[in-house]
C-alpha cells in the first residue's frame, strides 16, 4: 500500500486532537500538507477515516478501528527503537509533565538528566502549576502525566503514591526555633508567620488539620507558591510551614527545617494520569523511571488529618541578624 509512517502519525494526531489545526501545530506541518497526508492514507486504504464538518472532525467506524491498530503499530515500533541502544539516541518525540512547583527539585533533576542522556532526541516539557491546575491539565489531557498531591478522590484520575512527606518549619539558622529538635504548631503564634493563600491545596490541608487547635499561628504575609515562601524565609522576613521537599537538600548555609508536631501533618505526592489513557512509549519510560526510583510501598493517600512522621534534628547556627543580612548574597531557590 502506498502510505508511510509519516501518514500514520498524521492520522493518529488528527484522531487524538479531533482537529486538523491542532494536529498541524503539534506535527509542525501546514494544514494543507496534513490534509494531503490524510487523503493519501484514505486513498491507499479505500475508505473514509474521518467525518469532516466546518466545526468538528470525528472518526468513522472504520477510522476508530484503524486508529486502535495504528496506535498499536506506532507504539510497538517506538518501544522497539527505545530499547535498541544504538538507535535510542536518535529517537525523537515529546513528553509533557505537569508538576507542582514544590516537587520539581526533589523529583525531576536527576531523572531528567538520566532520561536526556539516554534519549537526547526526546523533548521534555515541564509545566509547573498549582495542585488544582495540575489536576485540570491531566483531566483535559494537556500533559502526558503529572506529579501532584491531590486527585485520589477523582474517578477520572489514577493516582500512584510515590512519596509521603511531612510539613516542616522553614526558618533561618539564627532563629530562636532553629536549634529545637521539633516545634509545636502552637509555638508559631509568637513569631512572624507566613503562609500560602487559601487557594492553595497546601493551605486547605493545613487549615483542616489545625481546625481543632486552640492556639494557631496567625499569618502576616501570604504567597501563592511554597517556593516563594522559602525565598521570603531566606530573605529574613519570617518563618513558614512548608512540605519537606520544598526545602533545599543538605546543609544549607542559611536555612533550617524543623519537624512540626502536635499535630504532625503530612501529604503524599503521586504520579497522576487519566484513567484508561495509554501513555506513549516515550512518556511511559519517563513515568516508570520516576515510579521505580521514588515509589514507597504502602504510602497512604493524602488526607487532611495528622499522620505519624519521624522528627529530624535541626542544625544550629549563628545569630539571626547576621544570617538575615547575609541572605541577600545567597543563591536563589527555585522550587
Amino acid at each position: 500500500m502506498n502510505f508511510d509512517l509519516a501518514d500514520l502519525r498524521a492520522f493518529v494526531a488528527v484522531a487524538k486532537l479531533s482537529s486538523f489545526r491542532a494536529a498541524s501545530e503539534e506535527l509542525h506541518l501546514s494544514q494543507p500538507a496534513l490534509s494531503r497526508r490524510i487523503e493519501k492514507l484514505e486513498d491507499a486504504l479505500g475508505v473514509r477515516l474521518f467525518h469532516r464538518t466546518t466545526r468538528k472532525v470525528d472518526l468513522t467506524a472504520v477510522g476508530r478501528e484503524f486508529n486502535r491498530r495504528a496506535n498499536d503499530l506506532l507504539d510497538g515500533l517506538e518501544q522497539s527503537l527505545l530499547g535498541i541502544r544504538d538507535v535510542s539516541d536518535r529517537v525523537t518525540g515529546e513528553v509533557t509533565i505537569a508538576c507542582i512547583p514544590s516537587a520539581i527539585r526533589f523529583f525531576l533533576p536527576r531523572i531528567l538528566r538520566e532520561y536526556h542522556e539516554r534519549f537526547p532526541g526526546i523533548v521534555v516539557r515541564v509545566v509547573d502549576q498549582g495542585a488544582a491546575d495540575v489536576l485540570s491539565t491531566i483531566t483535559r489531557s494537556e500533559a502526558d502525566f503529572g506529579l501532584n498531591y491531590i486527585g485520589t478522590q477523582d474517578p477520572q484520575i489514577d493516582f500512584q503514591p510515590v512519596k509521603q512527606e511531612q510539613f516542616v518549619l522553614a526558618c533561618l539558622r539564627g532563629h530562636p526555633l532553629a536549634s529545637k529538635r521539633k516545634v509545636r504548631w502552637s509555638e508559631l503564634a509568637a513569631y512572624d508567620y507566613m503562609s500560602v493563600t487559601k487557594a492553595s491545596g497546601n493551605r486547605f490541608l493545613l487549615d483542616s488539620a489545625l481546625s481543632q487547635q486552640a492556639v494557631r499561628p496567625r499569618w502576616f504575609c501570604e504567597a501563592q507558591h511554597v517556593s516563594t515562601l522559602v525565598n521570603l524565609v531566606e530573605a529574613g522576613l519570617g518563618v513558614a510551614a512548608v512540605p519537606q521537599m520544598a526545602m533545599p537538600e543538605g546543609d544549607h548555609p542559611y536555612l533550617v527545617s524543623v519537624p512540626l508536631v502536635e499535630p504532625t501533618i503530612a501529604r503524599t505526592v503521586g504520579l497522576i494520569n487519566r484513567v484508561g489513557r495509554r501513555l506513549s512509549p516515550a512518556a511511559q519510560q519517563l513515568y516508570d523511571q520516576i515510579r521505580n526510583m521514588y515509589q514507597v510501598e504502602g504510602a497512604a493517600a493524602p488526607v487532611a488529618k495528622p499522620v505519624a512522621a519521624k522528627p529530624r534534628r535541626a542544625g544550629t547556627g549563628t545569630p539571626r541578624a547576621a544570617r538575615a543580612s547575609a541572605a541577600g548574597l545567597s543563591p536563589k531557590l527555585h522550587s
